[in-house]
């Protein structure tokens, strides 16, 4: 269990992904170029559920505030969010909304 003021250190955010390419040498990595309200690259785990085309456009959930970590050489500046049943599903919004709105 966490307590309500570790959890409100989470900056949630809704992202669309606008770049996204396989990382060399890798079998389920995508480095993908996000729009935050500012423009983030980060290293996702989906490419056995998805093809780099279809995510193009997608707006996702996001960790903003997430510490940068170096994969396979590519710096990853947050995480995406995905439930997993086997496969890796995104998270995403059921409307359109602003690139970089706060998940309260």
């Amino acid at each position: 269990m966490i307590t309500y003021v570790e959890f409100s250190k989470l900056d949630l955010r809704v992202a669309e992904i606008k770049e996204a390419k396989e990382v060399e040498g890798a079998d389920k990595l995508l480095e993908l170029t996000i729009d935050v309200g500012e423009e983030k690259t980060i290293v996702a785990g989906i490419k056995t559920a998805y093809s780099p085309e279809e995510l193009i456009g997608k707006q996702i959930i996001v960790v903003n505030n997430l510490e940068p970590a170096k994969i396979r050489g590519v710096e990853s500046n947050g995480m995406l969010l995905a439930a997993t049943d086997g496969e890796p599903v995104l998270l995403t919004v059921d409307k359109p909304v602003k690139n970089g709105s706060k998940i309260k």
